[in-house]
């Protein structure tokens, strides 16, 4: 007995299992409710079903939360993710409007380096802000977030910007092996990701100057470029992002394109397990916590909620994700559950001598 409740904790105390609980649960319920939910059929040498539709929609935002998570390990955060996206996207799809082979390669690539480009800038400006000024990181991102979403729509001039580039529509919609290319960028970001910081000395560095930055100093890390670095990689996996939304509907508008996707974001590395004071990150729970987010929007849509109250649905789910997943929660409710007495112990509870 003993060592089955041992074994029930150490899975249950994993820092995975709930969040992969909640989102198996998700799966169930979107089962029940439409039956066909978790099939996959193949057409025309591609896979196409609801699963994949929520792999495929969640590579974007994959790829913000796994900048996220590096910036919030450091004890940081970055409000500007959204407007990155939005100027990245205006930038590739203003220059590939005017060219007058769309479907060049050539064209799409030399578009892609330039928005990057520019996004590796705005990633160092508020980097600068950050680790070299020392503006609060809310605020220094807050900046661009704001002048970031306008700076999109002086590039697209308040229009929104079609085109008709299948190889840059590729990037959101193309297939590769069967599966949408999305999955395989995500992925490759995500392996890049993990290599550095859990293959070399980076991932330690970083958690250690989320830990404590002064003592990260003192011996010998220089934790100003750490967290410049950590904020130039959440631009460019931004700017990733923002491809992938603006392939996806071969048009860039810069008043919607990644908004509030940074919310989205930070609600991915929370469920995955981060702390938002910094420290210790977990790139595998991110990625869950980015699928559940996109489950929970798929259900929203397959259940036909209306948009009046389906905000306030996602809420109440992603309150009790948070709940169920926080060690103190658990344990609070452990100990009530113990605490309440049994009829049977009750019944064999010695009764009290009352003295002659």
């Amino acid at each position: 007995m003993n060592a089955t409740m041992g074994r029930y904790r150490a899975v249950t105390g994993h820092r995975l299992f709930w969040p992969a609980a909640v989102l198996v649960v998700m799966l169930a319920a979107n089962t029940i409710y439409r039956p066909g939910f978790l099939s996959i059929e193949l057409k025309d040498g591609h896979l196409y079903g609801s699963p994949i539709d929520i792999l495929r929609l969640s590579a974007p935002l994959i790829l913000v939360a796994l900048g996220m998570t590096l910036v919030i390990s450091t004890g940081g955060i970055d409000l500007s993710v959204g407007s990155v996206c939005a100027i990245s996207g205006a930038i590739a799809c203003m220059y590939i409007s005017k060219q007058p082979d769309q479907n060049s390669l050539a064209v799409v690539l030399a578009a892609l380096a330039m928005a990057f480009g520019v996004a590796l800038v705005l990633g160092a400006w508020n980097g600068v802000l950050v680790a070299v000024i020392g503006i609060q990181p809310i605020i220094a991102t807050l900046i661009l977030m704001v002048a970031g979403r306008g700076l999109a729509q002086l590039i697209t001039q308040g229009q929104i910007i079609t085109i008709n580039s299948e190889p840059f529509r590729a990037i959101g919609l193309g297939h590769l092996l069967t599966l949408p290319l999305a999955i395989f960028i995500a992925l490759a970001a995500a392996l890049v990701v993990a290599a550095f910081t859990r293959r070399t000395a980076l991932g330690m560095i970083v958690e250690s100057v989320g830990g404590n930055a002064e003592a990260s100093r003192l011996a010998g890390i220089r934790s100003g470029r750490v967290v410049f670095l950590a904020y130039v990689l959440s631009a460019a996996c931004a700017a990733i992002a923002g491809f992938m939304m603006t392939a996806n509907v071969s048009s860039a508008d810069g008043n919607a394109v990644g908004l509030w996707v940074e919310l989205d974001a930070i609600l991915a590395v929370v469920i995955g397990g981060t702390s938002l004071a910094g420290g210790r990150f977990f790139l595998s729970g991110t990625i869950i916590g980015a699928l559940i987010i996109q489950t929970l929007t798929t259900t929203v849509y397959a259940m036909d909620i209306s948009p009046q109250t389906s905000l306030l649905f996602k809420a109440v789910v992603v309150i009790a994700v948070c709940l169920i997943q926080a060690p103190a929660f658990r344990a609070r409710f452990t100990r009530r559950r113990r605490n309440v007495p049994t009829p049977n112990a009750i019944a064999d509870k010695p009764k009290e001598q009352v003295p002659a």
